[in-house]
């Protein structure tokens, strides 16, 4: 195999061919342009392209195995060294997916994962989904290969707004939807709206998702912590923000899992009229409910003018798919729509369809009635392992999602805890890391649960019992 790099030199510099080659490969490889892994051209190869002597890409690429940069592997040629030392951490869009360590690598020997995020997720319906995807490759026409719609295909907004009315009871229709990359993506044309009309900060939930309050601050706009109760957000606590806008998930509350009471629900409609602000609803895990209570419904319903409505397929789908969706009242969708049209030219033209498809032939429903028998299976295996090996610890919130928030003991020391865990082989995550500020409210765990086996999650949890002091 005869591979090509296009290697700059210079035969009238001062500078030897042998270090101008040296120098441009570790160039591009400190700036990011080559990868780590990277195969490159065989001495023999370089050499015929550049017209110089072997000799002078032998040296060179000796000297940069020497310094760490290259590697010679036996009948795999010479390739960019896997582990760079200084190499950029990933971007808070990445863990913005469910949890506070969605991007990091899980460690070497670690058995059971219990984080919460993308690797929190159960089996993708595949069989199902690629029977929407023919079905849609064999009778989209033309139209399906152009640019989308910046507001998404036509056919998945109706499905979406019948879906979302449905099961959510969403007030809502396709005029008033955009289809989006994910979350991520619609957290930041929101931030930009945002800071254009000159709201340049956002109230979210203390503790929450850290990964969405790094988020928002890289956008420019100042995340304002507002606490949580057993009710959820405290909205007397966010009127005295003067903030006028602010991000909430009232249906499952992330980490904790409490629910919005409704006497909340109302005060929290009544402040954004009063105000003249704006909710956010973050439904992450819509429909995801396995509770025997009878599941809330979105807020949206209670305030359409003022609330907007945001929902992704990344919980019960796949967040690789990078699919989600937005209602809002039309002034804010129009400024989103424009906004987006400096940015991008809209979400995956077959993704979309084939969703449409999915939901339209009642296959997510199907897919949805098996997660909730699977979810709900794992979030007994928790209860009862959390009884048995955590003493004094307990799993509060309703059954719903794929995760769960423990509380320990008063006496419990997490950090101690989670690092015990790690040496037998389970990977925690203590409450900590999701909360603004240091707070009194206990120590506890956020467990993610949904996609390990039955008997792991009671293996994981009896391991995290040895290692602390119960």
């Amino acid at each position: 195999m005869s591979l090509h790099m296009p290697v700059r030199v210079a035969r009238d510099s001062d500078e030897s061919l042998t270090s101008q080659i040296q120098s441009f490969i570790k160039r591009e490889i400190t700036e990011g342009i080559l990868h780590p892994g990277t195969r490159l051209p065989s001495s023999r190869a370089l050499s015929g392209d550049l017209d110089v002597s072997r000799s002078v890409v032998v040296e060179a690429y000796e000297q940069l195995i020497a310094e760490g940069y290259l590697e010679a592997v036996r009948g795999s040629g010479t390739r960019v060294v896997r582990h760079l030392p200084g190499r950029p951490g990933p971007s808070a869009l990445l863990d913005i997916g469910g949890g506070a360590d969605d991007a990091e690598r899980t460690p070497a020997g670690v058995r059971w994962d219990l984080r919460t995020g993308g690797r929190n997720v159960p089996a993708f319906p595949r069989r199902a989904w690629l029977t929407c995807y023919q079905r849609v490759l064999e009778s989209a026409g033309s139209r399906a290969h152009g640019y989308p719609p910046l507001l998404g295909e036509e056919p998945l907004r109706v499905e979406l707004a019948q879906y979302l009315g449905r099961l959510r009871g969403v007030h809502t229709e396709p005029g008033r939807l955009m289809v989006v990359s994910g979350f991520a993506q619609a957290l930041a044309l929101l931030c930009t709206v945002l800071a254009r009309t000159g709201s340049r900060e956002l109230a979210l939930e203390d503790p929450g998702h850290p990964g969405q309050r790094r988020f928002i601050r890289e956008s420019g706009v100042r995340p304002v912590p507002v606490p949580v109760d057993e009710e959820g957000l405290d909205v007397d606590a966010l009127a005295a923000t003067g903030v006028r806008a602010v991000l909430v998930t009232p249906g499952h509350q992330f980490p904790t899992g409490v629910v919005l009471s409704a006497r909340r629900r109302e005060a929290l409609v009544r402040w954004a009229r009063d105000t003249g602000g704006w909710i956010v609803e973050d439904d992450y895990d819509g429909g995801l409910w396995y509770d025997r209570a009878p599941q809330p419904l979105a807020l949206q319903r209670l305030a359409p003018d003022r609330v907007v409505y945001a929902g992704t397929a990344s919980k019960t789908l796949a967040p690789g798919l990078r699919l989600g969706w937005l209602s809002a009242p039309r002034p804010v969708l129009d400024a989103l729509e424009r906004v987006r049209g400096r940015f991008d030219l809209g979400t995956d033209a077959y993704t979309q369809l084939a969703f449409a498809e999915l939901l339209g032939s009642g296959l997510l429903d199907r897919h949805l009635r098996r997660l909730r028998e699977h979810t709900r299976d794992r979030r007994e295996a928790l209860d009862q392992a959390v009884a048995r090996h955590l003493p004094g610890a307990e799993v509060t919130g309703p059954a719903a999602g794929l995760h769960a928030f423990v509380r320990l003991p008063r006496h419990t020391d997490e950090t101690s805890l989670a690092a015990g865990a790690l040496l037998g082989s389970v990977l925690v995550r203590g409450a900590e890391p999701f909360r603004f500020r240091p707070r009194g409210d206990g120590p506890a765990l956020v467990v993610g649960h949904a996609h390990l086996p039955r008997g792991g999650v009671a293996e994981a949890v009896r391991v995290l019992g040895a290692a602390g002091r119960w």
